[in-house]
């Protein structure tokens, strides 16, 4: 059953596995109290960053806390369609379901990078180390993926059956 499992999806199932829940969490406790999100561990570095660095006001905080949380979720959304390309047995072989897992990764990545250079900005030593780590396996997801190409296709080549001896060439030859 396991035999046409590649390494890549197997990482990715299991990134998806640690990304569809805490960041669709994250998410959520953003769109349901914007302020109260964006001041909890996984987003403080962004919302001291905007505060302190930015001076965003009251309602920019919350439309910028909304706009991470709709990136998040964009993340969480490529990460769900990949796993279900990966049901499907022939579209896992020839991986088919690596442009999804590579849009999660790439948005990932960037959410994850921006934060942790926000984090770093503030000070922001807990959550600096929680966006590195993110970043991390979003980026060494990212090289097995490059790295790992599906298997080819078995070319069938037709050949020409030899012509018999009885049979003529041409046919005006008689």
């Amino acid at each position: 059953m396991f035999g046409n499992w590649r390494i890549g999806s197997v990482n990715g199932v299991l990134l998806a596995a640690y990304f569809i829940p805490a960041w669709t969490l994250v998410a959520f406790n953003i769109m349901v109290a914007p302020v109260h999100g964006l001041y909890e561990r996984p987003s403080i570095a962004v919302a001291l960053f905007l505060s302190d660095h930015l001076q965003m006001a009251g309602m920019d905080t919350v439309r910028a806390a909304w706009l991470l949380a709709l990136g998040r979720l964009t993340v969480v959304a490529f990460f769900a369609i990949y796993l279900a390309l990966l049901c499907i047995p022939r579209v896992r072989k020839n991986g088919g379901s690596d442009e999804a897992l590579g849009i999660a990764l790439a948005i990932g990545s960037l959410i994850s990078f921006a934060s942790m250079v926000m984090a770093s900005k503030v000070g922001e030593m807990a959550a600096l180390r929680l966006h590195a780590t993110e970043l991390l396996l979003l980026l060494g997801a990212a090289i097995v993926v490059v790295i790992e190409r599906p298997e080819p296709a078995p070319k069938t080549v037709e050949t020409a059956a030899p012509l018999a001896l009885e049979q003529a060439e041409l046919l005006h030859n008689g």
